[in-house]
């Protein structure tokens, strides 16, 4: 028989071990290896605003002749309505309901010009064609345009695109309000020249939903990744830490011609891991194929993934304006720790 020391040193030995087990078991079940994918395709984003901006003015036809009480009221192309009759706007729709009322006499319209708030009377006049009080002002409560995808991580169903914010004419980060990314094809490129940016263009693929945008940052734009979004030609890559960077040879991948992301030599002149700017990066274009394309870097590229050694590191996002072959890139930690 074994002395009841050894019984209890061969118990506490036994439920060490299946302590040790359950803590590997549960720990298993937590963490899951990060499914990163690369991106460096397109995409058409749609992002709602929660301001409306004037974008135009146009004539109402009256009885009188035409008018535009808009124009003549003292709004401008490029103000912001905050608010109509005291009441706030976050919407066209909203605005547009407001200023058509059956019976608005007048309309006390408050807009931000400048980073400052005018109130501005506006006295609508009736639209003989459809028999409702106009204005005559052109509206948005939206922004569209064409940009890069940088990565997309399955892990949690996220995306991450452009490695910059969307902002306003004066600079400051546009709020949203949620918004769409559509399938793009590319069918063009301005080629950027010194003094003057280049352009890829784009169209929009209505019918393919790639995910719902739900933050513009200082980082880039993210969002959820659609149900049906097919990853099936994507590539996995692994996240490469910053630490490890070096100047040298890199590549980025981009779609700026018939629709299909390639790879493309560049090189890191400089690594710069704690700009204030996410301004991580700054790397010149060594690829003769994409400087006959695009002339270098051009707007619709922010986003375009950056890899070196195997690692998707960054993304592309500005150009140098007096060297369209040089620019700025965002580390992907930054942008991973942004949403």
């Amino acid at each position: 028989m074994l002395s009841m020391k050894k019984i209890f040193g061969r118990l506490f030995v036994t439920l060490c071990a299946v302590l040790c087990c359950i803590v590997a078991l549960s720990g298993s079940a937590v963490v899951q290896p990060q499914e990163l994918y690369l991106g460096g395709f397109p995409a058409g984003f749609v992002l709602e605003t929660t301001t409306v901006e004037v974008v135009g003015m146009c004539d109402v036809m009256t009885e009188s002749g035409l008018k535009s009480p808009a124009r003549d009221g003292g709004i401008k192309t490029g103000d912001i309505i905050k608010k109509i009759n005291n009441k706030e706007v976050t919407s066209s729709e909203e605005v547009t309901e407001m200023l058509s009322a059956k019976g608005l006499k007048r309309a006390d319209v408050c807009v931000e010009r400048g980073g400052e708030e005018i109130l501005l009377s506006i006295v609508p006049v009736k639209d003989i064609t459809t028999g409702k009080m106009r204005v005559g002002v052109l509206v948005r409560d939206s922004l569209s345009g064409v940009g890069t995808v940088t990565y997309i991580d399955k892990t949690n169903n996220k995306f991450g695109s452009l490695g910059h914010p969307v902002t306003d004419a004066s600079g400051k980060i546009t709020r949203i309000n949620g918004g769409t990314l559509y399938g793009c094809i590319i069918y063009d490129a301005k080629k950027g020249v010194r003094g003057t940016p280049g352009e890829l263009k784009g169209a929009f693929e209505n019918n393919k939903i790639i995910g719902s945008a739900a933050l513009n940052s200082k980082s880039g734009v993210f969002g959820k990744l659609s149900e049906n979004c097919d990853l099936s030609g994507l590539t996995r890559i692994e996240k490469g830490d910053i630490d490890s960077v070096t100047p040298g040879k890199a590549v980025i991948y981009s779609t700026v011609a018939s629709n299909k992301t390639e790879c493309y030599d560049i090189s890191i002149v400089k690594v710069d891991k704690n700009n204030k700017d996410n301004r991580n990066f700054v790397i010149k274009i060594e690829d003769d194929d994409l400087i006959s394309k695009t002339g270098g870097i051009v707007q619709g590229m922010s986003g375009s993934p950056i890899v070196q050694n195997g690692k998707l590191i960054g993304a592309v996002t500005h150009v140098f304006i007096n060297d369209p072959t040089r620019g700025y890139g965002i580390s992907v930690e930054n942008m991973m720790n942004a949403y």
